[in-house]
Protein backbone atom coordinates (compact mmCIF):
# COMPACT_ATOMS: atom_id res chain seq x y z
CA UNK A 1 0.00 0.00 0.00
CA UNK A 2 1.43 3.65 -0.65
CA UNK A 3 2.41 6.09 1.53
CA UNK A 4 -0.12 7.81 0.24
CA UNK A 5 -3.08 5.85 0.38
CA UNK A 6 -4.17 6.33 3.80
CA UNK A 7 -5.41 9.72 2.38
CA UNK A 8 -6.12 8.53 -0.96
CA UNK A 9 -8.18 5.09 -0.77
CA UNK A 10 -11.75 6.43 -1.05
CA UNK A 11 -11.87 9.08 1.36
CA UNK A 12 -11.40 11.97 -0.54
CA UNK A 13 -14.60 10.79 -3.14
CA UNK A 14 -16.65 10.14 0.46
CA UNK A 15 -15.37 14.25 1.55
CA UNK A 16 -16.10 15.31 -1.69
CA UNK A 17 -19.98 13.74 -1.39
CA UNK A 18 -19.92 15.31 2.04
CA UNK A 19 -18.61 18.79 1.47
CA UNK A 20 -20.41 18.96 -1.41
CA UNK A 21 -24.10 18.38 -0.06
CA UNK A 22 -23.25 20.72 3.46
CA UNK A 23 -22.36 23.07 0.72
CA UNK A 24 -26.00 22.56 -1.23
CA UNK A 25 -27.98 22.71 1.92
CA UNK A 26 -26.15 25.63 3.51
CA UNK A 27 -25.60 27.53 -0.29
CA UNK A 28 -27.85 26.09 -2.52
CA UNK A 29 -31.32 24.70 -1.08
CA UNK A 30 -32.57 28.14 0.50
CA UNK A 31 -31.81 30.05 -2.79
CA UNK A 32 -31.95 28.70 -6.04
CA UNK A 33 -32.60 24.79 -5.38
CA UNK A 34 -30.37 22.28 -3.30
CA UNK A 35 -29.01 20.96 -6.97
CA UNK A 36 -30.69 23.47 -9.85
CA UNK A 37 -28.66 24.59 -12.75
CA UNK A 38 -26.74 27.56 -12.47
CA UNK A 39 -23.54 28.60 -14.38
CA UNK A 40 -20.02 28.86 -13.32
CA UNK A 41 -16.49 29.55 -14.17
CA UNK A 42 -15.68 27.59 -16.71
CA UNK A 43 -11.68 26.10 -16.85
CA UNK A 44 -9.38 24.46 -19.40
CA UNK A 45 -6.88 22.60 -17.57
CA UNK A 46 -3.19 21.07 -17.46
CA UNK A 47 -1.30 19.58 -14.88
CA UNK A 48 1.91 17.39 -14.94
CA UNK A 49 3.25 14.75 -12.53
CA UNK A 50 4.30 11.73 -10.71
CA UNK A 51 2.42 8.64 -10.79
CA UNK A 52 2.69 6.23 -6.94
CA UNK A 53 2.28 2.76 -7.08
CA UNK A 54 2.23 0.26 -4.04
CA UNK A 55 4.73 3.02 -2.50
CA UNK A 56 6.89 3.48 -5.76
CA UNK A 57 6.97 6.44 -8.36
CA UNK A 58 6.23 4.19 -11.20
CA UNK A 59 6.41 7.33 -14.12
CA UNK A 60 5.23 10.91 -15.13
CA UNK A 61 1.36 12.15 -16.56
CA UNK A 62 0.26 14.63 -17.95
CA UNK A 63 -3.20 15.42 -17.69
CA UNK A 64 -6.31 17.41 -19.17
CA UNK A 65 -9.07 18.68 -17.52
CA UNK A 66 -12.06 20.68 -18.76
CA UNK A 67 -14.10 22.48 -15.86
CA UNK A 68 -17.17 22.99 -17.90
CA UNK A 69 -19.48 26.31 -17.16
CA UNK A 70 -22.55 24.49 -15.81
CA UNK A 71 -23.28 23.13 -12.05
CA UNK A 72 -26.14 21.63 -10.50
CA UNK A 73 -25.79 22.77 -7.19
CA UNK A 74 -22.48 23.43 -5.97
CA UNK A 75 -21.04 20.06 -7.97
CA UNK A 76 -19.56 21.83 -11.35
CA UNK A 77 -19.43 19.09 -14.22
CA UNK A 78 -15.88 17.99 -15.06
CA UNK A 79 -14.08 15.91 -17.51
CA UNK A 80 -10.54 14.75 -18.21
CA UNK A 81 -7.93 12.51 -20.06
CA UNK A 82 -4.70 11.34 -19.34
CA UNK A 83 -1.63 9.66 -20.28
CA UNK A 84 1.70 8.35 -18.59
CA UNK A 85 5.32 7.58 -19.40
CA UNK A 86 4.29 3.76 -18.70
CA UNK A 87 1.68 3.75 -21.44
CA UNK A 88 -1.08 4.10 -18.85
CA UNK A 89 -4.51 5.98 -20.64
CA UNK A 90 -7.13 7.48 -18.36
CA UNK A 91 -10.76 9.16 -19.59
CA UNK A 92 -13.91 9.80 -17.28
CA UNK A 93 -16.34 12.32 -16.15
CA UNK A 94 -17.55 13.52 -12.67
CA UNK A 95 -17.68 16.70 -10.38
CA UNK A 96 -15.74 19.09 -8.45
CA UNK A 97 -16.81 21.35 -5.60
CA UNK A 98 -14.73 24.33 -5.54
CA UNK A 99 -14.37 26.46 -2.15
CA UNK A 100 -12.33 29.71 -1.91
CA UNK A 101 -10.58 32.17 1.09
CA UNK A 102 -9.33 35.20 1.09
CA UNK A 103 -11.18 37.47 -1.59
CA UNK A 104 -11.09 34.25 -3.94
CA UNK A 105 -7.30 34.73 -4.38
CA UNK A 106 -6.70 30.81 -2.70
CA UNK A 107 -8.97 27.86 -2.97
CA UNK A 108 -9.58 24.10 -2.76
CA UNK A 109 -11.35 21.89 -4.84
CA UNK A 110 -11.96 17.95 -4.15
CA UNK A 111 -12.81 16.18 -7.16
CA UNK A 112 -15.12 12.54 -8.11
CA UNK A 113 -15.14 11.16 -11.13
CA UNK A 114 -15.80 7.40 -12.96
CA UNK A 115 -13.64 6.20 -15.86
CA UNK A 116 -11.84 3.94 -18.28
CA UNK A 117 -8.40 2.81 -17.77
CA UNK A 118 -6.01 1.06 -20.08
CA UNK A 119 -2.95 -0.22 -18.17
CA UNK A 120 -0.20 0.11 -21.22
CA UNK A 121 2.94 -0.92 -19.96
CA UNK A 122 1.84 0.56 -16.35
CA UNK A 123 0.07 -0.92 -12.87
CA UNK A 124 -2.88 -3.43 -13.47
CA UNK A 125 -5.22 -1.29 -11.26
CA UNK A 126 -7.67 -4.91 -11.49
CA UNK A 127 -10.20 -3.75 -14.41
CA UNK A 128 -11.34 -1.02 -16.88
CA UNK A 129 -13.53 0.93 -14.74
CA UNK A 130 -11.87 3.18 -12.20
CA UNK A 131 -12.84 5.83 -10.09
CA UNK A 132 -10.46 9.41 -9.65
CA UNK A 133 -10.72 11.49 -6.70
CA UNK A 134 -8.72 13.89 -4.80
CA UNK A 135 -7.84 17.66 -3.62
CA UNK A 136 -6.22 20.44 -5.06
CA UNK A 137 -4.81 23.68 -3.28
CA UNK A 138 -4.00 27.01 -4.75
CA UNK A 139 -3.83 30.69 -5.49
CA UNK A 140 -6.17 32.37 -8.03
CA UNK A 141 -4.49 35.68 -9.42
CA UNK A 142 -6.27 38.57 -10.26
CA UNK A 143 -7.36 37.58 -14.14
CA UNK A 144 -8.22 34.29 -12.82
CA UNK A 145 -5.55 31.53 -13.86
CA UNK A 146 -5.11 29.31 -11.14
CA UNK A 147 -2.35 27.22 -10.28
CA UNK A 148 -2.41 24.59 -7.84
CA UNK A 149 -1.16 21.41 -6.03
CA UNK A 150 -3.00 18.21 -6.86
CA UNK A 151 -2.95 14.80 -5.13
CA UNK A 152 -5.69 11.83 -6.47
CA UNK A 153 -6.47 8.59 -6.16
CA UNK A 154 -7.61 6.06 -9.23
CA UNK A 155 -8.98 2.73 -8.00
CA UNK A 156 -11.55 0.36 -8.73
CA UNK A 157 -13.67 0.61 -5.72
CA UNK A 158 -13.70 -3.09 -5.03
CA UNK A 159 -15.52 -3.46 -8.23
CA UNK A 160 -13.02 -6.24 -9.32
CA UNK A 161 -11.08 -8.68 -6.79
CA UNK A 162 -7.69 -7.10 -7.00
CA UNK A 163 -7.91 -3.34 -5.94
CA UNK A 164 -4.84 -1.57 -5.85
CA UNK A 165 -4.63 1.92 -6.35
CA UNK A 166 -2.39 4.21 -8.33
CA UNK A 167 -2.35 8.02 -7.16
CA UNK A 168 -0.71 11.06 -8.45
CA UNK A 169 1.07 14.14 -7.29
CA UNK A 170 1.02 16.69 -9.36
CA UNK A 171 0.90 20.32 -10.21
CA UNK A 172 -1.90 21.92 -11.97
CA UNK A 173 -2.54 25.29 -13.99
CA UNK A 174 -5.81 26.02 -14.96
CA UNK A 175 -7.57 28.90 -17.59
CA UNK A 176 -10.62 30.83 -17.14
CA UNK A 177 -12.77 30.31 -20.46
CA UNK A 178 -15.99 31.48 -21.45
Amino acid sequence: MSDLAFITDGTFGVVFLIAGLIDAGINHCPNEGCIAKNDVQAYNTLSVGETVFQEDSVGEEVYYRRDTGFATGPFQWIYGVSATSDGELWAGVGQAVTYSIANDRLYTQLHAMAGLYEDGDGADLGGPIEFRSGIEIGYQNKKGVRMGLSIDHRSNAGLYSDNPGLETVQFRVSIPTN
